[in-house]
Protein backbone atom coordinates (compact mmCIF):
# COMPACT_ATOMS: atom_id res chain seq x y z
CA UNK A 1 0.00 0.00 0.00
CA UNK A 2 2.84 2.36 0.90
CA UNK A 3 4.53 1.74 -2.43
CA UNK A 4 1.27 2.43 -4.31
CA UNK A 5 0.77 5.72 -2.49
CA UNK A 6 4.36 6.71 -3.15
CA UNK A 7 4.01 5.93 -6.86
CA UNK A 8 0.81 7.95 -6.99
CA UNK A 9 2.51 10.92 -5.37
CA UNK A 10 5.40 10.72 -7.82
CA UNK A 11 2.95 10.61 -10.72
CA UNK A 12 1.12 13.67 -9.40
CA UNK A 13 4.39 15.58 -9.05
CA UNK A 14 5.38 14.63 -12.60
CA UNK A 15 2.04 15.86 -13.95
CA UNK A 16 2.44 19.10 -12.02
CA UNK A 17 5.91 19.62 -13.46
CA UNK A 18 4.68 18.90 -17.00
CA UNK A 19 1.86 21.39 -16.50
CA UNK A 20 4.31 24.03 -15.31
CA UNK A 21 6.56 23.53 -18.34
CA UNK A 22 3.59 23.60 -20.71
CA UNK A 23 2.32 26.90 -19.32
CA UNK A 24 5.73 28.52 -19.49
CA UNK A 25 6.30 27.25 -23.04
CA UNK A 26 2.97 28.71 -24.15
CA UNK A 27 3.88 31.98 -22.45
CA UNK A 28 7.19 32.18 -24.29
CA UNK A 29 5.52 31.46 -27.63
CA UNK A 30 3.00 34.21 -26.86
CA UNK A 31 5.69 36.73 -25.93
CA UNK A 32 7.69 35.93 -29.08
CA UNK A 33 4.55 36.54 -31.15
CA UNK A 34 3.98 39.88 -29.42
CA UNK A 35 7.61 40.82 -29.94
CA UNK A 36 7.34 40.03 -33.66
CA UNK A 37 4.18 42.15 -33.88
CA UNK A 38 5.87 45.21 -32.40
CA UNK A 39 9.07 44.60 -34.37
CA UNK A 40 6.94 44.68 -37.52
CA UNK A 41 5.14 47.84 -36.42
CA UNK A 42 8.30 49.74 -35.52
CA UNK A 43 9.95 48.63 -38.77
CA UNK A 44 6.94 49.84 -40.76
CA UNK A 45 7.09 53.09 -38.77
CA UNK A 46 10.69 53.73 -39.83
CA UNK A 47 10.03 52.80 -43.47
CA UNK A 48 7.04 55.13 -43.66
CA UNK A 49 8.94 57.89 -41.91
CA UNK A 50 11.70 57.63 -44.51
CA UNK A 51 9.20 58.23 -47.30
CA UNK A 52 8.47 61.77 -46.11
CA UNK A 53 5.13 63.57 -45.68
CA UNK A 54 5.74 62.98 -42.00
CA UNK A 55 4.91 65.09 -38.96
CA UNK A 56 7.25 65.39 -35.98
CA UNK A 57 5.63 66.45 -32.71
CA UNK A 58 6.45 66.22 -29.00
CA UNK A 59 5.35 63.18 -27.04
CA UNK A 60 2.95 63.82 -24.14
CA UNK A 61 4.86 64.30 -20.85
CA UNK A 62 2.50 61.71 -19.34
CA UNK A 63 4.42 59.03 -21.23
CA UNK A 64 7.29 59.71 -18.82
CA UNK A 65 4.93 59.10 -15.91
CA UNK A 66 3.76 55.88 -17.56
CA UNK A 67 7.37 54.73 -17.77
CA UNK A 68 8.04 55.46 -14.10
CA UNK A 69 4.84 53.66 -13.08
CA UNK A 70 5.55 50.48 -15.02
CA UNK A 71 9.18 50.30 -13.84
CA UNK A 72 8.03 50.55 -10.21
CA UNK A 73 5.37 47.90 -10.90
CA UNK A 74 8.05 45.52 -12.13
CA UNK A 75 9.95 46.04 -8.88
CA UNK A 76 6.85 45.29 -6.79
CA UNK A 77 6.11 42.22 -8.93
CA UNK A 78 9.59 40.87 -8.29
CA UNK A 79 9.10 41.53 -4.58
CA UNK A 80 6.07 39.26 -4.77
CA UNK A 81 8.12 36.48 -6.36
CA UNK A 82 10.83 36.79 -3.70
CA UNK A 83 8.17 36.78 -0.97
CA UNK A 84 6.44 33.58 -2.08
CA UNK A 85 9.78 31.81 -2.48
CA UNK A 86 10.27 32.52 1.22
CA UNK A 87 6.68 31.41 1.90
CA UNK A 88 5.86 34.99 2.87
CA UNK A 89 2.19 35.03 1.83
CA UNK A 90 1.48 38.48 3.27
CA UNK A 91 4.37 39.92 1.26
CA UNK A 92 2.98 38.29 -1.90
CA UNK A 93 -0.48 39.74 -1.27
CA UNK A 94 0.82 43.27 -0.71
CA UNK A 95 3.22 43.13 -3.66
CA UNK A 96 0.55 41.78 -6.04
CA UNK A 97 -1.96 44.41 -4.92
CA UNK A 98 0.59 47.19 -5.45
CA UNK A 99 1.47 45.84 -8.90
CA UNK A 100 -2.22 45.57 -9.81
CA UNK A 101 -2.91 49.17 -8.75
CA UNK A 102 0.17 50.42 -10.63
CA UNK A 103 -0.99 48.52 -13.71
CA UNK A 104 -4.31 50.35 -13.57
CA UNK A 105 -2.36 53.58 -13.05
CA UNK A 106 -0.35 52.90 -16.20
CA UNK A 107 -3.51 52.45 -18.27
CA UNK A 108 -5.01 55.65 -16.84
CA UNK A 109 -1.82 57.60 -17.61
CA UNK A 110 -1.90 56.33 -21.19
CA UNK A 111 -5.53 57.38 -21.54
CA UNK A 112 -4.70 60.85 -20.22
CA UNK A 113 -1.77 61.06 -22.64
CA UNK A 114 -4.11 60.27 -25.54
CA UNK A 115 -6.48 62.98 -24.30
CA UNK A 116 -3.57 65.41 -24.28
CA UNK A 117 -2.76 64.50 -27.89
CA UNK A 118 -6.37 64.98 -28.93
CA UNK A 119 -6.45 68.41 -27.26
CA UNK A 120 -3.51 69.33 -29.51
CA UNK A 121 -5.40 68.25 -32.62
CA UNK A 122 -3.31 65.10 -32.99
CA UNK A 123 -5.90 62.48 -33.87
CA UNK A 124 -5.77 58.81 -34.77
CA UNK A 125 -7.17 59.76 -38.17
CA UNK A 126 -6.29 63.40 -38.68
CA UNK A 127 -4.52 65.78 -41.04
CA UNK A 128 -1.67 68.23 -40.78
CA UNK A 129 -4.08 71.18 -40.63
CA UNK A 130 -5.73 69.72 -37.50
CA UNK A 131 -2.59 70.12 -35.38
CA UNK A 132 -2.84 72.97 -32.86
CA UNK A 133 0.62 72.64 -31.26
CA UNK A 134 4.17 73.09 -32.54
CA UNK A 135 5.35 70.50 -35.05
CA UNK A 136 7.84 69.95 -37.83
CA UNK A 137 6.72 68.77 -41.24
CA UNK A 138 9.11 66.54 -43.20
CA UNK A 139 8.21 66.77 -46.89
CA UNK A 140 8.51 64.03 -49.48
CA UNK A 141 9.52 66.58 -52.11
CA UNK A 142 9.33 70.35 -52.21
CA UNK A 143 5.82 70.81 -50.84
CA UNK A 144 5.30 73.42 -48.17
CA UNK A 145 3.38 72.97 -44.91
CA UNK A 146 0.49 74.94 -46.43
CA UNK A 147 0.40 72.62 -49.44
CA UNK A 148 0.51 69.60 -47.12
CA UNK A 149 -2.39 70.81 -44.96
CA UNK A 150 -4.75 68.05 -46.09
CA UNK A 151 -2.15 65.27 -45.83
CA UNK A 152 -2.90 62.65 -43.19
CA UNK A 153 -0.93 62.64 -39.94
CA UNK A 154 0.45 59.12 -40.32
CA UNK A 155 2.91 59.60 -37.45
CA UNK A 156 -0.02 60.08 -35.06
CA UNK A 157 -1.77 56.98 -36.40
CA UNK A 158 1.33 54.89 -35.73
CA UNK A 159 1.64 56.37 -32.24
CA UNK A 160 -1.93 55.46 -31.32
CA UNK A 161 -1.66 51.95 -32.78
CA UNK A 162 1.66 51.15 -31.07
CA UNK A 163 0.69 52.49 -27.64
CA UNK A 164 -2.87 51.16 -27.92
CA UNK A 165 -1.73 47.63 -28.70
CA UNK A 166 0.68 47.73 -25.78
CA UNK A 167 -2.15 48.77 -23.46
CA UNK A 168 -4.31 45.94 -24.87
CA UNK A 169 -1.64 43.39 -24.00
CA UNK A 170 -1.11 45.03 -20.62
CA UNK A 171 -4.81 44.61 -19.85
CA UNK A 172 -4.21 40.89 -20.24
CA UNK A 173 -1.41 41.22 -17.71
CA UNK A 174 -3.71 43.08 -15.31
CA UNK A 175 -6.24 40.25 -15.62
CA UNK A 176 -3.48 37.74 -14.80
CA UNK A 177 -2.49 39.88 -11.80
CA UNK A 178 -6.09 39.87 -10.60
CA UNK A 179 -6.14 36.06 -10.74
CA UNK A 180 -2.84 35.87 -8.83
CA UNK A 181 -4.16 38.35 -6.27
CA UNK A 182 -7.35 36.33 -5.68
CA UNK A 183 -5.37 33.09 -5.36
CA UNK A 184 -2.89 34.68 -2.97
CA UNK A 185 -5.73 36.02 -0.81
CA UNK A 186 -7.28 32.53 -0.67
CA UNK A 187 -3.97 30.85 0.17
CA UNK A 188 -3.55 28.94 -3.08
CA UNK A 189 0.21 29.56 -3.28
CA UNK A 190 3.08 28.29 -1.18
CA UNK A 191 6.88 28.11 -1.33
CA UNK A 192 6.54 24.78 -3.19
CA UNK A 193 3.67 25.75 -5.51
CA UNK A 194 3.77 29.22 -7.05
CA UNK A 195 4.02 28.64 -10.81
CA UNK A 196 1.16 31.07 -11.44
CA UNK A 197 3.13 33.85 -9.77
CA UNK A 198 6.21 33.08 -11.87
CA UNK A 199 4.26 32.99 -15.16
CA UNK A 200 2.55 36.28 -14.32
CA UNK A 201 5.84 37.92 -13.32
CA UNK A 202 7.61 36.84 -16.53
CA UNK A 203 4.82 38.32 -18.64
CA UNK A 204 4.71 41.51 -16.57
CA UNK A 205 8.47 42.07 -16.78
CA UNK A 206 8.22 41.46 -20.53
CA UNK A 207 5.55 44.16 -20.86
CA UNK A 208 7.71 46.49 -18.78
CA UNK A 209 10.75 45.96 -21.02
CA UNK A 210 8.59 46.27 -24.14
CA UNK A 211 7.18 49.62 -23.03
CA UNK A 212 10.65 50.99 -22.21
CA UNK A 213 11.76 50.00 -25.72
CA UNK A 214 8.67 51.58 -27.31
CA UNK A 215 8.99 54.75 -25.25
CA UNK A 216 12.59 55.40 -26.26
CA UNK A 217 11.86 54.35 -29.83
CA UNK A 218 9.03 56.88 -30.10
CA UNK A 219 11.08 59.50 -28.26
CA UNK A 220 14.11 59.36 -30.54
CA UNK A 221 12.76 57.99 -33.85
CA UNK A 222 10.44 60.89 -34.73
Amino acid sequence: MVNNISASEVSALEKLEINKKAKRTLLWFGMISILMLFAGLTSAYMVRQGEGKWVQFALPPLFVLSTVIIVISSISMQWGVISIRKNNLSGLKIATLITFVLGIGFVVSQYLAWKDLISQGIYFVGTVKDIKSDFTYVPAGNETVAQAASIGNVAASFLYVITGLHVAHLLGGILALFVVLIKSLTGKYSATDYNGVIVCSIYWHFLDALWIYLFFFLLYIR
